[in-house]
């Protein structure tokens, strides 16, 4: 079996298709154009951009530009990715509770009646199936 563009098999996949998430972009305008997308990127950048502009103005009135450049850029560095923890550390722990919660909930499940064919719907709390 040939894998030729003519030849169009079940696993084929588009070539404007996304790549996949756990792969790199490949142009970093497309990044930058999804950036909003992404979990707790705007809100970590943003915070990183106004941490190091406050931390470069007050260190420019007292050393060189070059200097509160640096300093710029490693507030950036050191306020967006302690951000960008942050925001990851609170989604996990909804994830959490949310799934603590489903738990919790009733058991659904569907029965069908052999003899009459009809469907019923049965519910039950984590109590009840835990002692029968």
């Amino acid at each position: 079996m040939s894998n030729s563009p003519s030849d169009p098999s079940p696993n084929a996949v588009p070539k404007d298709a996304a790549p996949p998430p756990s792969s790199p972009p490949k142009n970093p305008f497309e990044f930058m154009k999804n950036l909003d997308k992404i979990p707790c990127a705007r809100n970590s950048l943003l915070t990183g951009i106004a941490g190091g502009a406050g931390m470069a103005f007050i260190r420019g009135m007292t050393v060189a530009p070059i200097v509160a450049g640096h300093w710029f850029a490693g507030t950036f560095l050191v306020v967006s990715l302690g951000s960008w923890h942050l925001c990851q550390a609170k989604i996990e722990s909804e994830r959490q509770k949310v799934a603590q919660i489903i738990e919790s909930g009733p058991k659904r499940t569907l029965k069908k009646d052999s003899d009459t064919g009809t469907v019923s719907l049965s519910a039950s709390t984590p109590n009840e199936s835990s002692e029968s």
